[in-house]
């Protein structure tokens, strides 16, 4: 192999393949190059064409929207309905003081999802939905304040606290949502029945924030920066910028630590962006929907301004996200301890957080990003997050969700109905329902094709009416036909998205190929006079590719990963006649693609040869070197369909080589059964043998007792035939300043003998230490079951993140 390396902070290779499937190395993992520096770039501040200007007819997305419309969006209003969030609005219509249910944020969830119905209605009118949100709407109206305040919780719960806790009580990050949806609702209807609530609502928070006299503060919580611009887009009310600029520029003054009586000499505001002043962040960092919402309202705010601090600040932070802090999915935030960022390169597979709000906000910053600079980088990032992390957050039938979104299962994760925190579930059916208005972009003399979507769309491209028609089966076909229709002959540019994963893109105008084509900031030029019949025929060629992490990437050292086109692949365990822990994928393995109808949604599977040992020769290899393997028939399916039938283990990155094995011990043979376990206990994660790095951090899957507090609880390992044991060790959860897990008082190992349960006869004292292995040694005993009895702290609950157990040395 022929290697070019090039240094771009993560740094990725290209390199002349002669091999079935393309190699190429991610920068983190993103497929394509970086755009240029921020500050050699000029601001083209480009027109998205709206929604409502694009029809979608494809076989791809029109499915996913009717699912959306007809199943997601009717069961979201359902489950807000059941979970108590429009029972909130009508406590605080009829001025109660108590009942209200749910956390302080329950607003916001209620408004996403009359985004989405209101997206729905622009371009799909029903009446029945339309009359359900002017009822809800109305119900709205009945709760807001004399003076515009609306706030379910406050107005019902706490109506003496306004404003005291802007850090956590999400009372902006309501109102933004609010904000939005309003807007959608307007653009949908025209009607300002929702509007008019807003901005009095808006008024009223503008009345309250603001250079002295009026208060300092902003959100804990970024939300409403981007959505008071979306505001005052639809009422052209200055006031509402102006307000959506004073919450970036104060950003960073460490209100918070004010706020909460923090010295500042404890305070680390990094998880709420509240660390350094808002011009100065040099990464991306905290929570990570937090930290891409208020990116995107800084980008926003800055395609206004055009200050040249925030615009080198933004393409500081997108660098480190896109480089060294993406997923391949197109997610971010690995860690579930913060819902956020730890390091750079730190993209664990099996416990990825990813939320799926993560990855919508990416895609929403990404977009507003092409539409500043023209730059097609942005909208290879756009694309990687629809297609894969975002689309992987709703189930086929629209009634199941992923809040979070890991890279690898052991079978354990499914998607849920809803969830006691449900800002994922709205938040996936508003970028779908509004979908087109991503595809395309218009500025005084250039119509930018962003997304391949067989439809239409009309635009404005300085004064020229423009129809564009699209046909193709993207994104299993890379062939795109596009008719541009003017108004009247007219010279104009169309640029085409060449994607950072392409390679070797031709074209053709009017069946002539354009020999040399232009090629400016990631976009195919055809700049030419246009009239009425002309055709475009874009071949974006798709192969298999094997992908690889960065190096810096340890999780990823060793493995590779197929994408084809936009889509990335995934192996689940019932295409595959071997366990997917003793698969692996030789490098000069040849990979095929084709369709195959009737399969989630008629999907490209990817086919090719693995190796793998038999499940003995694994289940041997856990005491041995790696056994011997032979060659298996290997079927790939695209990562965001994943879950949608039987539950089984996934994987998204394959080593090349044998799999080590983890020296695991004789834990990997029980089975697991435990005292209780509530709908969110996993209790096979005692056993699955992944360590952590402390005590504090949130594993995929978790074995605990919550809510049970103060009890005494077990868990058992029990073996088909007798082993001999001589000692144990635990790593304790606690998840101390979120969750109501504490080490344990005490614990024990027992044994079964003949039908009784007695103790083991320990060498030492069974030690509870945070952060570390709390190990005992005990005589040997032969017994088919094991007990960890434990002793739940007074008023907390104990979790376990791993159980090993010593196999005695005298054994047969």
């Amino acid at each position: 192999m022929n290697w070019e390396w090039t240094d771009l902070l993560g740094g990725w290779v290209s390199g002349n393949i002669s091999r079935p499937a393309a190699l190429v190395l991610l920068a983190g993992a993103v497929l394509s190059g970086p755009p240029a520096v921020a500050s050699e770039q000029p601001l083209l501040k480009l027109r998205p064409v709206p929604f409502t200007d694009v029809k979608i007819e494809d076989s791809f997305w029109s499915p996913r929207r009717e699912t959306n419309r007809l199943a997601s969006i009717p069961f979201s209003l359902q489950k807000l309905e059941e979970a108590g969030n429009l029972e909130d609005m009508r406590l605080a219509a009829r001025g109660a003081t108590n009942g209200f249910r749910g956390p302080v944020f329950m607003d916001s969830d209620l408004y996403k999802a009359l985004e989405a119905a209101s997206y729905s209605l622009a371009t799909h009118p029903d009446p029945a939905l339309e009359k359900q949100l002017d009822d809800i709407i109305s119900l709205m109206a009945a709760a807001q304040q004399p003076d515009g305040y609306l706030n379910s919780y406050f107005t019902v719960k706490e109506p003496g606290k306004r404003w005291t806790n802007l850090r956590d009580c999400h009372e902006l990050y309501c109102a933004g949502h609010m904000f939005e949806a309003a807007a959608a609702h307007y653009q949908a209807t025209g009607k300002t029945t929702f509007l008019n609530i807003a901005t009095r609502y808006a008024d009223y928070i503008d009345s309250v924030f603001g250079a002295p006299p009026k208060r300092l503060g902003y959100p804990g919580h970024p939300e409403i920066e981007l959505a008071l611009i979306k505001l005052w887009r639809a009422t052209g009310n200055p006031r509402y910028f102006e307000l959506a600029r004073f919450f970036v520029a104060n950003r960073g003054r460490k209100f918070f630590a004010t706020e909460h009586q923090t010295p500042l000499d404890k305070y680390d505001g990094s998880y709420w962006q509240d660390d350094v002043p808002i011009y100065d962040h040099q990464n991306i960092k905290g929570h990570a929907v937090r930290a891409a919402y208020l990116m995107s309202g800084v980008t926003d705010v800055t395609t206004q301004t055009g200050d040249e601090r925030l615009l080198r600040m933004l393409d500081r932070v997108w660098r480190n996200t896109t480089e060294r802090n993406e997923y391949i999915t197109g997610g971010i935030g690995p860690s579930a301890h913060n819902e956020g960022f730890t390091v750079d390169y730190d993209l664990p597979n099996q416990t990825a957080y990813q939320e799926t709000c993560a990855t919508v906000a990416l895609a929403q910053w990404a977009h507003r990003l092409a539409l500043l600079y023209g730059d097609a980088h942005y909208a290879d990032v756009l694309e990687r997050a629809l297609y894969n992390g975002v689309l992987s957050g709703v189930s086929q039938d629209g009634t199941k969700f992923f809040y979070v979104n890991p890279l690898e299962s052991a079978g354990t994760h499914h998607r849920s109905p809803w969830f006691g925190c449900a800002c994922c579930p709205p938040n996936v059916t508003r970028t779908l329902a509004a979908l087109g208005g991503y595809a395309y972009a218009a500025s005084a003399d250039s119509l930018y094709v962003n997304l391949y979507i067989q439809g239409s769309a009309r635009a404005k491209v300085g004064d020229t009416a423009v129809t564009l028609k699209v046909t193709t089966e993207y994104p299993w076909d890379g062939k795109v036909a596009l008719e541009l229709t003017p108004a009247a002959r007219a010279k104009l540019a169309l640029r085409l998205r060449v994607p950072g994963w392409c390679h070797d893109a031709t074209v053709m105008v009017n069946r002539r190929a354009v020999k040399t084509p232009v090629i400016e900031q990631g976009y195919l030029v055809l700049d030419r006079e246009w009239k009425r019949g002309d055709r475009v025929e874009l071949d974006l060629p798709m192969p298999v590719q094997r992908v690889a992490a960065n190096p810096h990437v340890k999780a990823d050292q060793g493995l590779l990963a197929i994408q084809r086109g936009p889509i990335v692949y995934c192996l689940e365990q019932c295409d595959q006649a071997e366990p997917l822990r003793a698969l692996w994928l030789p490098e000069g393995a040849e990979l095929k693609a084709a369709r195959e109808p009737g399969l989630l949604g008629s999907v490209v599977t990817v086919t090719g040869e693995a190796r793998a040992a038999s499940e003995e020769q694994w289940r041997r290899s856990l005491y041995q070197p790696a056994a011997p393997t032979r060659r298996v028939a290997l079927k790939a399916i695209p990562y965001y369909a994943w879950d949608n039938r039987q539950a089984g283990a996934m994987k998204v990155w394959l080593p090349v080589a044998p799999p080590a094995q983890p020296a695991r011990g004789l834990e990997a043979k029980a089975q697991v059964t435990v005292s209780f376990a509530n709908d969110n206990c996993q209790p096979q994660g005692i056993n699955d043998g992944v360590e952590p790095k402390s005590s504090g951090e949130q594993p995929t899957a978790l074995c605990h007792w919550w809510p049970h507090k103060g009890t005494g609880e077990w868990a058992q390992y029990t073996w088909k035939t007798p082993v001999q044991v001589s000692g144990a060790k635990v790593y304790w959860f606690d998840d101390t300043g979120r969750g109501e897990c504490r080490l344990p008082a005490s614990w024990r190992i027992e044994y079964l003998d003949r039908g009784n349960w007695n103790p083991v006869t320990p060498t030492e004292a069974c030690p509870v230490t945070k952060d570390l292995w709390c190990a005992v040694r005990f005589a040997p005993i032969k017994t088919t079951a094991l007990r960890l009895e434990v002793q739940l702290p007074p008023n907390f609950a104990a979790g376990v993140h791993e159980w090993k157990v010593d196999e005695a040395d005298d054994a047969e």
